[in-house]
C-alpha cells in the first residue's frame, strides 16, 4: 500500500458531512488517522488500493463521530454495578421498589457497610404520584436498613435520600447547619427527614468510601466502550478537581483526572475527552477558586487531542425541580431559589460569583458555568462580559451550562461576545410534564429555548449530562425536533423545535467549537480526524419519532473501527 492509498473506505451510502453547507455525499476515504477524501461512490472507489478495507454502506448513513459535550464519564461509570445500585426509572417505580432493592443489598453486603445508589426521581414514584404531599423519608429506608448507612442520590445529582444510620454516621441532626446553598429538609419537629439538597449533599457524599484509581480507570474504560456502541467518540468531562471532593464517589474529584491521565499516557484512552477543572465546590467562594486553581495549575496531557483540560466549571445556582434555580418570578408554590455560592445576602452572592468568574477568566481558562434560572443566567452573562472588559481575551468561548430559562437579552449578549450555551434536550423529554407544576405551564414550555438561541446567533451544543440521562444523542436529536414529553408524548413549546441539521450540528461541529477543536474534528471533511458514526439506515427524511430506534452499526475512532454491530 502506498503512502497515498486509503486504509479504509466507506461508500455507497448517505455521508452527512455537517460542513458549512450541510453537504451530503456518498463515500468517505480514510488514511491512517485522517479523512483524505469525500465524494461520490465512483470517486471514492477509484482511490482504493489492494490493502484498502472497503465497507459497503448499502444506503446507510455516515455522520461525524458524535460529541456529547457535557457527560460526567467517570461518575457515569461509577453509577453502574458493581459500584452502585440502579434506583432510576424504569428500573424502579415506587418507594417500595427502592426499599426492596436496598433490602437486597443489605442482605448481600457486610454489616455496617454503605449502601449507595443513584437515579431516583420522586416524579415517577407511585406513592408520590398518588399523594402530592408524600416524599421519600429516612423511615422508608430504616425499615430495610436499620444498621447500614444508605445514600441514594437522585437523578439530578442535586439531592440525596439517606436513612437514619447515614445521618448518624455523618453527624447530621436537628442542630446541623448546612453549607452555603444547601438545604436539610426537616419534619415539623425539626428533625431531618433524610432529604438533603444542593450543597448539603456533600455532608453525606463526602463520607461514602471512594473507589480506587484502578477502579476509576475500569469505570472510565467501561463507559468508553458503551459510548462507542452509541457512536460517541468525544465528550466533555464537566468538572474534575478539588471542588468535587465531596461528590458521589468523588465522581468529580481530582482522582478522576489522575485516572484519565494514566489511561492517556498508556495509550489506553480510546475517546477524545475535554475537561473542565473544578476548583470550587457548589456553595464555594472566590477564595476556593484561587486555591483550587493553584493546586491544579493546568494539568498537561500526553496527547491533547485525546485528553485536554480546557476550562473551569463553576456552579451558580441549583436546578428547577428542586426549586433552587434563581428565578425572576416566583415559583407557583413560593420562593425564587437562590445562587449557590458563598455570601450571606443575594447581593453579596452576586459579587462573589462575579469574582469567581473573573479569576478563572483572567487565568486564561474557558468558563462553563452551571446556571438554570433566568435571574442567575443574567448574572452570569453579565459577569462574563465584565470579566472580559477587565481583561480582554479574544475567542474565550465561555458558555452557559444548561441555561434552562435563558431570556432574549442574555442570548443577545452571548451572541455578540462569541459565547455559547450547552443544553440538554433529553432532560427536557424526561421531565417536561413534571415541570408544569414546578414553574407553571408557560415557563415549562419555554424551558431550554433552543430555537430562540439559534435564531439569536448563539452557538448551541446539546448533551446528555449523563448520568442524569442516558448518553443517547438519538433521543436528544428527536427531542430537539419534536419537543415532546416522555410521558404521553405531549408537546411542550413547539415553537422551540429545530430541524435535523441544527440538531446534528449541536452534537458534532458545535461541540467541536466548544472544545476549540472545530478546525480538526466535528465534520466529515478532508483533513479532519477520522472519527465516524455509521447508522443502520438513511437518516435524512426519517420521521423524527423513529430516530431513537436507529441503531449504530459501526464506530470509527482515530481511523480504527472500535465498534461493529
Amino acid at each position: 500500500m502506498s503512502d497515498t492509498t486509503p486504509t479504509l473506505i466507506l461508500t455507497g451510502g448517505q455521508v452527512v458531512t455537517v460542513d458549512r453547507e450541510f453537504t451530503v455525499t456518498e463515500g468517505v476515504a480514510v488514511r491512517g488517522r485522517d479523512i483524505v477524501a469525500v465524494g461520490t461512490d465512483t470517486e471514492i472507489r477509484a482511490l482504493a488500493g489492494p490493502g484498502t478495507r472497503i465497507i459497503e454502506l448499502d444506503g446507510r448513513t455516515v455522520l461525524p463521530g458524535i460529541n456529547d459535550s457535557h457527560l460526567h464519564g467517570a461518575a457515569y461509570g461509577m453509577t453502574k454495578p458493581p459500584f452502585a445500585l440502579n434506583a432510576g426509572h424504569p428500573a424502579v417505580g415506587s418507594i417500595a421498589d427502592i426499599a426492596a432493592l436496598v433490602g437486597g443489598a443489605v442482605r448481600a453486603g457486610a454489616p455496617g457497610e454503605w449502601i449507595v445508589g443513584l437515579g431516583w426521581d420522586a416524579g415517577y414514584l407511585a406513592e408520590c404520584l398518588a399523594d402530592p404531599g408524600r416524599f421519600p423519608h429516612r423511615r422508608d429506608l430504616d425499615a430495610v436498613a436499620p444498621d447500614n448507612p444508605v445514600c441514594l442520590t437522585d437523578f439530578s445529582q442535586h439531592m440525596v435520600w439517606v436513612n437514619t444510620a447515614a445521618l448518624r454516621r455523618c453527624g447530621i441532626n436537628a442542630h446541623t447547619t448546612p453549607p452555603p446553598g444547601g438545604v436539610i429538609d426537616t419534619d415539623s419537629d425539626g428533625e431531618p427527614t433524610g432529604i438533603l439538597r444542593e450543597a448539603a449533599v456533600r455532608l453525606v457524599q463526602g463520607r461514602v468510601p471512594w473507589p480506587t484509581i484502578a477502579q476509576r480507570r475500569q469505570a472510565i474504560q467501561g463507559v468508553v466502550r458503551e459510548l462507542h456502541s452509541r457512536g460517541i467518540t468525544s465528550y466533555t468531562e464537566p468538572g474534575l478537581g478539588p471542588g468535587g471532593g465531596d461528590t458521589f464517589f468523588g465522581g468529580l474529584s481530582t482522582d478522576n483526572w489522575t485516572a484519565y491521565a494514566e489511561l492517556a499516557a498508556e495509550g489506553a484512552l480510546q475517546a477524545r475527552v475535554s475537561v473542565l477543572l473544578l476548583p470550587a465546590p457548589m456553595g464555594g467562594s472566590a477564595a476556593d477558586v484561587r486555591k483550587g486553581l493553584a493546586e491544579l495549575r493546568r494539568p498537561e496531557s500526553a496527547d491533547p487531542r485525546l485528553l485536554n483540560a480546557i476550562g473551569v466549571k463553576i456552579f451558580a445556582d441549583g436546578v428547577p425541580p428542586n426549586r433552587t434555580a434563581w428565578m425572576n418570578e416566583p415559583y407557583p408554590d413560593g420562593g425564587h431559589g437562590a445562587l449557590c455560592v458563598h455570601g450571606e445576602t443575594p447581593d453579596l452572592q452576586v459579587e462573589e460569583l462575579r469574582e469567581m468568574i473573573r479569576i478563572a477568566h483572567q487565568a486564561g481558562f474557558q468558563l462553563g458555568v452551571h446556571v438554570t434560572g433566568d435571574r442567575a443566567i443574567d448574572t452570569v452573562v453579565d459577569a462574563f462580559i465584565a470579566a472580559h472588559q477587565a481583561a480582554p481575551r479574544p475567542d474565550a468561548r465561555h458558555y452557559v451550562i444548561h441555561g434552562d430559562f435563558i431570556g432574549a437579552a442574555s442570548l443577545a449578549k452571548l451572541a455578540s461576545h462569541g459565547y455559547g450555551v450547552n443544553m440538554n434536550p433529553a432532560i427536557k423529554w424526561t421531565i417536561s410534564d413534571l415541570m408544569d407544576d414546578v414553574v407553571g405551564p408557560q415557563r415549562s414550555a419555554y424551558q431550554w429555548p433552543v430555537r430562540s438561541a439559534i435564531d439569536a446567533g448563539v452557538t448551541v451544543c446539546s448533551s446528555s449530562d449523563a448520568p442524569i440521562t442516558e448518553p443517547d444523542w438519538r433521543q436528544g436529536v428527536a427531542s430537539m425536533m419534536l419537543r415532546e414529553s416522555k410521558a404521553g408524548g405531549r408537546q411542550s413549546g413547539r415553537e422551540q423545535c429545530v430541524d435535523l441539521a441544527s440538531a446534528l450540528r449541536a452534537y458534532t461541529v458545535n461541540a467541536a467549537w466548544q472544545d476549540f477543536a472545530d478546525d480538526w474534528k466535528g465534520t466529515v471533511e478532508p483533513g479532519k480526524v477520522a472519527d465516524l458514526c455509521v447508522l443502520d439506515r438513511p437518516l435524512l427524511g426519517l420521521d423524527p419519532h423513529d430516530i431513537p430506534q436507529v441503531e449504530v452499526d459501526l464506530t470509527v475512532f482515530d481511523g480504527r473501527v472500535v465498534h461493529e454491530r
